[in-house]
C-alpha cells in the first residue's frame, strides 16, 4: 500500500467511525426519550436496561451507517479541496479516480458488511429488541406505597398509608380497598397502624395489620337485593398480596418469530411464495362458492313470475313450470333469489377486504426483502454523491459537510419512506423500494462528471462572476431603454 493511499485510509476512516457513533447516539437518545417513562420507576436492573439499548442500538445501524459513509466522504473530499491536497495529487498525476480507490474500496467492503448485517444480525437483534421492549412495558412500576396517596397498582386492590416511620417501618392509619370478590363489592379493611414486609422469593408482599375493622357489604348472589353489611373487629389480621405481576419475566421468541422483520432473506422467500399460494387458493375458493350460487341463483330467477310475459322463451321447461306454479310459491321462489344475491353480494365485500388485508400483510415482507438490499446499495450511491461533492466544494471540516449531508440523507429518507408507504398500499410494486437509489444514481453521475473535468459550479467565485454578469446586463438594458 502507498502512503498515498493509507492518508486518504487515515482521513477517510477517522470521520466515518466518529460519525457512524454519533449518528447512533443521537437515534439511541432519541429512543431514551421516547421510552423513559417505561423504563424509570420499575425497578429495572441495569443489565436489562443495557441490553435493552444494545439491541436498539443494532437497530439503529441501517440508518446511521449510510449518513455516515455520505458525510466522512464530503468531509475528505472537503477537507483535500480546502487544503489544496487534491490539487497537489492531480499535479503529480494522480487523477481524482486513482484518489478516490482506496475510499472505494472501503465503501465496497461496507456495503458487502452491510448486507450481511442487514440479513443475519439486524433479524436477531430486531428479534431481541422487540421482545426486551415488550417485557419492559409491560413490566408494572415497581411496588412503592409512599404516605398520603392511594396505591393502586397492585390488582384489585387500593392502599393508602398515612405515616411511615423510616427507621422502624411501622405504618399507621392504613386503608385497605378490596375489589377482588366482585366489581360492585367493596370490602374496607381500617387498621391503626401495621408492618409492610415481603417474602424472601419476592413473590408476596405480607401486610401485619394491628387493631382493626372490617367491613363487608354483599351485593351479588341471591343477597344482592338486602344488601346485608357485615363489620368485624381484629387485633392482628394478615393479608398477603400476590407480586407475580411485578416481576420481569421474559416472554418466549416464538410469539415474535413470525414477524418478517426477524426473518432473512431465505425466509422471506418461503413466507411470501406461501402467501401467494395461499391467496391464490382463496381466489379459488370464493369463485367456486360464487359460481355455484350463481348458478342456483338463475334457477330460482327463470321462475320469477314475469317470465311468462316473455313468450320468445316459452319452449324453456322452467318458464313452463312458472306459469304453472302458485303466487305464493312464485313469491318465495322471488324472496330466496333476493336472498342468494345477497349472499353473493355480501361475500364479495367480504373478499375484498380479505384480499386487500392479504396484499398489506404479502408487501411487507416485500418491503423487508428489499430494503436489505437497498440499505447495502445506498451506502456506495451516498459515497458516489459525497466524494464529488467535496471535491468540487473543497469546503473541509464539520460545516459544509453537515449540512451537505444532512440535506441529501434527508432527501433520500423521505423519497424512500413514500416508496414505502406506495408499496405496502399496493400503489406501486415492490420494485418501487428502489425508486430513491433509482434517483440519487443520475444525481451521483452528474457529480462525478462535474468533478472530474475540475467544474467548478458549487465555487462561491463562479456564481459571483455569473451575478456580476447579469448585472450588467440589465444596467445594460436599462441604460438602452
Amino acid at each position: 500500500m502507498k502512503k498515498i493511499d493509507r492518508l486518504i485510509l487515515k482521513s477517510f476512516i477517522g470521520p466515518l467511525l466518529l460519525t457512524f457513533s454519533i449518528a447512533v447516539f443521537v437515534l439511541l437518545m432519541q429512543f431514551v426519550w421516547k421510552y423513559i417513562d417505561d423504563m424509570v420507576g420499575k425497578g429495572l436492573s441495569v443489565g436489562t436496561i443495557a441490553e435493552l439499548l444494545f439491541y436498539a442500538s443494532a437497530t439503529f445501524v441501517p440508518m446511521a451507517l449510510p449518513i455516515a459513509v455520505l458525510f466522512a466522504s464530503i468531509m475528505t473530499m472537503g477537507n483535500f479541496g480546502e487544503k489544496y491536497e487534491l490539487i497537489a495529487m492531480k499535479a503529480g498525476g494522480i487523477s481524482l479516480w486513482r484518489a478516490m480507490l482506496p475510499m472505494v474500496m472501503v465503501t465496497l467492503i461496507l456495503t458487502a458488511i452491510a448486507f450481511y448485517f442487514s440479513n443475519n444480525v439486524l433479524p436477531a437483534a430486531t428479534l431481541r429488541y422487540r421482545i426486551t421492549l415488550y417485557d419492559v412495558t409491560r413490566k408494572k412500576p415497581a411496588l412503592n406505597i409512599r404516605p398520603s396517596e392511594y396505591y393502586s397498582d397492585i390488582e384489585g386492590y387500593v392502599i393508602r398509608i398515612n405515616e411511615k416511620d423510616p427507621e422502624t417501618g411501622l405504618l399507621s392509619d392504613i386503608i385497605i380497598y378490596d375489589h377482588t370478590k366482585h366489581p360492585a363489592q367493596t370490602n374496607l379493611i381500617v387498621a391503626d397502624s401495621g408492618m409492610m414486609q415481603t417474602s424472601p422469593d419476592g413473590q408476596y408482599l405480607i401486610f401485619t395489620l394491628y387493631s382493626g375493622h372490617t367491613y363487608t357489604e354483599e351485593c351479588s348472589g341471591e343477597e344482592r337485593y338486602t344488601r346485608p353489611f357485615t363489620a368485624m373487629d381484629f387485633r392482628e389480621q394478615i393479608m398477603t398480596f400476590d407480586l407475580s405481576s411485578f416481576a420481569f419475566d421474559k416472554s418466549s421468541e416464538d410469539s415474535f418469530k413470525a414477524n418478517c422483520q426477524m426473518m432473512n432473506v431465505a425466509q422471506l422467500d418461503s413466507t411470501t411464495r406461501f402467501l401467494r399460494e395461499s391467496m391464490n387458493e382463496r381466489y379459488a375458493d370464493f369463485m367456486v362458492s360464487t359460481i355455484s350460487k350463481l348458478t342456483l341463483y338463475n334457477r330460482y330467477k327463470q321462475l320469477e313470475p314475469m317470465r311468462d310475459k316473455l313468450t320468445e322463451f316459452s319452449s324453456y321447461k322452467p318458464v313452463q313450470m312458472g306459469d304453472t306454479i302458485s303466487s305464493e310459491t312464485r313469491r318465495q321462489i322471488l324472496m330466496r333469489a333476493k336472498s342468494i344475491a345477497s349472499q353473493i353480494n355480501g361475500d364479495f365485500r367480504v373478499y375484498t377486504q380479505v384480499v386487500k388485508s392479504d396484499k398489506e400483510f404479502l408487501n411487507r415482507h416485500y418491503v423487508v426483502w428489499n430494503r436489505k438490499y437497498t440499505f447495502a446499495v445506498a451506502c456506495l450511491v451516498l459515497f458516489f454523491i459525497g466524494a464529488p461533492f467535496g471535491s468540487i466544494v473543497r469546503k473541509g471540516g464539520l460545516g459544509m459537510p453537515l449540512v451537505a449531508s444532512v440535506v441529501f440523507f434527508v432527501l433520500y429518507y423521505v423519497i424512500d419512506m413514500i416508496d414505502e408507504k406506495a408499496v405496502r398500499g399496493s400503489v406501486m410494486s415492490p420494485t418501487g423500494m428502489w425508486v430513491a437509489t433509482f434517483v440519487f444514481i443520475p444525481i451521483g453521475v452528474l457529480l462525478t462528471i462535474h468533478a472530474t473535468s475540475d467544474a467548478s459550479i458549487f465555487d462561491s467565485t463562479t456564481w459571483n462572476k455569473f451575478a456580476d454578469r447579469m448585472r450588467s446586463r440589465f444596467k445594460l438594458v436599462k441604460r438602452k431603454k
